[in-house]
């Protein structure tokens, strides 16, 4: 990132919405003790997350993969209704006291059922349960399978949403070892645009963020 890069998002965190506060600690504490931190959504996708949800108007929501949790409070944010769920899966399940202890502090926590276990199997077990709006951002390697899995479980207008479609810019700049992350986002990436059922956007936003409409 450039330095002009930097000033850019300086100007546009200072001219959104602010990062709640409680948003705010979790992040702090997801960068000082977990790996990977990066993963964490942050301020500006944040706020993002809930605009969609408050456009979106849904009453099922599904997220896959919650890390620490920021993402699902995000989505559970922008709900309109007391009744409305957030459904979040988490396959580390060392993770699960560090995500319930920051759903617990939050008001929002009781409007999030928190999953613990594999995205694929869970998704099959929540057979009662259509959702208006599903939130993709686990394992870069089953993109194409939790697709698979989801489409039929948006009701029709619903949308989809997944994370890091561009994967740091390797979709167009791999080089000469394909790895398996960067194979799942790729194949994934080309079968929603393939696919007829859906119509879709790619925003360049932090590591890319595609919007998927069901038709």
């Amino acid at each position: 990132m450039t330095t002009n890069d930097d000033q850019l998002e300086d100007y546009i965190l200072s001219h959104i919405d602010s990062e709640p506060e409680e948003l705010r600690r979790l992040d702090r504490e997801t960068h000082l003790y977990h790996l990977r931190p990066r993963m964490c959504s942050g301020h500006l996708q944040g706020r993002l997350l809930k605009m969609l949800v408050r456009m979106i108007k849904p009453t099922n929501v599904l997220e896959l993969g919650t890390f620490t949790g920021y993402s699902a409070l995000c989505l559970a944010e922008g709900l309109l209704s007391p009744e409305a769920r957030v459904h979040t899966i988490e396959i580390d399940d060392e993770l699960e006291d560090f995500i319930r202890t920051h759903f617990d502090r939050s008001p929002l926590g009781k409007q999030i059922t928190l999953h613990i276990g594999d995205a694929c199997q869970i998704i099959e077990e929540l057979n009662d349960i259509d959702f208006d709006l599903v939130f993709v951002d686990a394992n870069k390697r089953h993109y194409v399978d939790y697709y698979r899995l989801v489409l039929p479980r948006v009701r029709k207008g619903g949308f989809i949403i997944a994370d890091n479609t561009l994967w740091d810019g390797k979709v167009v700049d791999w080089g000469k070892k394909l790895d398996d992350q960067t194979r799942g986002i790729l194949e994934f990436n080309d079968l929603v645009a393939q696919d007829p059922s859906v119509e879709t956007v790619i925003l360049p936003l932090r590591d890319g963020l595609t919007i998927l409409y069901k038709k």
